[in-house]
């Protein structure tokens, strides 16, 4: 495993996990949707154990990253929220090829990070190095792309079961999970339990703690990052290795389910960035006002594209 920095006092009062789910419903409160999100929440979750060692496994990536398609708009760095890229049914890619996958479709954390390095949460990379090592069997010959879906009905109804059924075609021992947003992340805890009540171990790797642990997963490995950066820090390979590694170490030494272990590495030693995140109390009315038609918009982009 790649050594960890040395651990730091926290330096604040506010260096706890981000409440994402209290500063959502807030958020779309202020901005003028009246009926609070409800969060999808189970009090238990399935657990498999591993069938054979992680040596002679067979590892599949699940994520909540699109495919970048030059004619939905500006899908770069720092873009703004971009519902027109957004996809609708699970997609997959061949792990053999290079992929250019964007996270401008979800709320990541746009303040604080760049999304200017796919590792941060696309470790097709690292699963390739750690299958050349031997630390695991394969690499699936397929990734698989879980739509960011509001409805987790149709999440558990459609979408899960369609990845279930791609992992089986592809006789997957495995599956690693990597959401993004708020809402990426309670799908990658549905799908999680999906696969695992049908006999495919899994771990979640994540930066929304109270959401994923709120849905209830067999196994969640917790980054304290900005959202957007589950797999690591960006142009940080030595972040990215230590937490791929690390989740593996969770789906290998979980005891039972709902087993989450929090990486130690730090985004900063100053964690005054928690507090920026959909925070109503830092925004004026002003912009509330502008976040609401931006919002407004943005949800008829991605209408319109689900609808094509």
């Amino acid at each position: 495993m790649t050594d960890s920095p040395p651990l730091q006092e926290a330096p604040s009062e506010f260096d706890v996990p981000v409440p994402y789910m209290r500063r959502t419903r807030d958020y779309y409160l202020a901005i003028g949707y009246d009926t609070p999100y409800r969060w999808a929440h189970n009090i238990a979750a399935p657990f498999q154990s591993l069938k054979k060692p992680l040596a002679a496994s067979r590892v599949a990536i699940i994520t909540t990253a699109a495919r970048f398609d030059p004619t939905k708009g500006d899908q770069g760095p720092g873009a703004a929220y971009n519902g027109s890229a957004k996809f609708y049914q699970v997609y997959d890619g061949d792990t053999s090829q290079q992929h250019d996958l964007r996270i401008s479709h979800i709320a990541y954390d746009r303040a604080h990070t760049s999304a200017t390095d796919m590792n941060t949460w696309f470790p097709l990379a690292q699963l390739h190095r750690l299958a050349a090592q031997g630390r695991i069997g394969s690499v699936a010959p397929r990734f698989f792309g879980a739509p960011t879906n509001r409805s987790y009905r149709v999440t558990v109804e459609t979408d899960a079961p369609d990845i279930l059924a791609r992992c089986n075609a592809d006789h997957v021992d495995v599956a690693v999970l990597v959401p993004n947003c708020p809402v990426c992340h309670q799908t990658t805890a549905l799908v999680s339990r999906h696969l695992e009540t049908n006999g495919i171990p899994t771990v979640v790797m994540g930066c929304a703690k109270d959401i994923v642990e709120h849905a209830a997963v067999p196994r969640f490995m917790f980054s304290d990052f900005p959202l957007g950066n589950s797999a690591g820090k960006p142009h940080d390979v030595a972040s990215q290795a230590f937490t791929l590694e690390l989740a593996l170490k969770v789906l290998e030494s979980a005891p039972s389910p709902q087993t989450t272990v929090q990486s130690p590495l730090r985004w900063s030693a100053d964690a005054s960035w928690k507090l920026d995140y959909n925070n109503v109390e830092r925004m004026s009315p002003e912009d509330l006002a502008r976040r609401r038609r931006d919002f407004d918009t943005q949800k008829e982009a991605a209408r319109a594209n689900r609808v094509a």
